[in-house]
Order: structure tokens, then sequence, then C-alpha cells
């Protein structure tokens, strides 16, 4: 009778992998001057952990910013209570960066937030194309004009122009030309 491998030994590998993941220097995000880009990773990574325990909440939910800041900080309590050691450097960590992204006062807290947003306009196009939608343009008026980063503004700028050409119409709303990058 032969002993079975054992059955970790593939997950323990691919944790490494993982583990290289979180450190390996991003050669785009390097050249364009994002400042930390896996601490940007995690930063995204933990703001949409609290929307996964409370769901996304938007201003058109009727519940105010102080509700959602209060019930996402909830969540992420209950995540490093119930999940992780509670005074663990993992969940002091955790809780470091969900504050960080909801301060959004380091450069990297910053980008992450115009991400989040460009993203959202992402969201929208694809919703538009997909669904055939007739306009949800307070998608792109409530987010674009947000967006400061150059690099995602200029994201932002190509997206309304696409989106415009595929509804035959002008680019995007008042306060679009805020969003394009200066020459």
């Amino acid at each position: 009778m032969s002993s079975p491998t054992p059955p970790t030994s593939g997950l323990l590998e691919l944790m490494h992998i993982i583990e290289k993941l979180k450190t390996t220097k991003r050669s785009g995000w390097v050249r364009l001057g994002v400042p930390g880009p896996e601490r940007c990773v995690m930063l995204a990574l933990v703001h949409d952990l609290a929307e996964a325990e409370v769901g996304d909440i938007t201003p058109h939910d009727g519940i105010s910013r102080e509700e959602k800041h209060r019930r996402e900080a909830l969540a992420i309590e209950k995540f490093t209570a119930d999940l992780l050691p509670a005074q663990s450097v993992a969940s002091q960590r955790l809780k470091s960066l969900w504050l960080e992204y909801e301060d959004g006062q380091t450069r990297e807290a910053k980008f992450v937030k115009d991400l989040d947003r460009f993203e959202l306009a992402l969201q929208g196009v694809e919703y538009e194309r997909r669904d055939k939608l007739a306009s949800i343009q307070t998608f792109f008026e409530t987010t674009v004009p947000l967006i400061k980063h150059p690099e995602v503004a200029g994201w932002a700028h190509e997206l309304m122009d696409e989106r415009a050409s595929i509804q035959g119409s002008e680019p995007f709303v008042k306060d679009y030309k805020d969003v394009r990058p200066l020459p």
C-alpha cells in the first residue's frame, strides 16, 4: 500500500505563486508613476470586501454617507473579529487599509478611488451595449467628472468618446472637459 500524496502540495505551490503576485512590481504602473501599485491592489480588494458584506450602496439608495460608512465599518469589524484573530497583524492591516481608502488622503487611495469611478463608467458603457439601455446618463454624470488622476482621466476621456460614437451623439455632459487630460 503506497502512501498518498498530501493533498496540500499543489495548493501550497499555488499559494506561493499568489504570494509572489503581491510583491511583483507592475511594470506599467511603475512606468506611469503609480505609487505603491501593490498597495493599490490591496486597497481595492479591502474596499470591495466591505461591499461584499453590505452591498454596493449608492446615493440613489437613500442611505446617507454616514450610514454607509457605519455599515461598511461594521462589516470590516465582523471580518476581522470573526475570521481573523482580533489583534493580529492581518486584522490590523485590514482595518488600516480600509480606513486609508475611506479617508482618501493618500496618493494610493485617491488613485484607487479614481479607478473605482472609471470602472463604474466602463460598466455603464457595457450595460448600455449589452442591454441596449436607452440611457444611464447618471452613471457618467456622477462619476466621470470626479476623476482627477491624469492617466485615469485619459481613459475616461477615451471611454466617453467611444460611448458618444456608439450612440452617435456629442461626448458626455457638462463638465466633461474637466476630465480631459492636458495636451
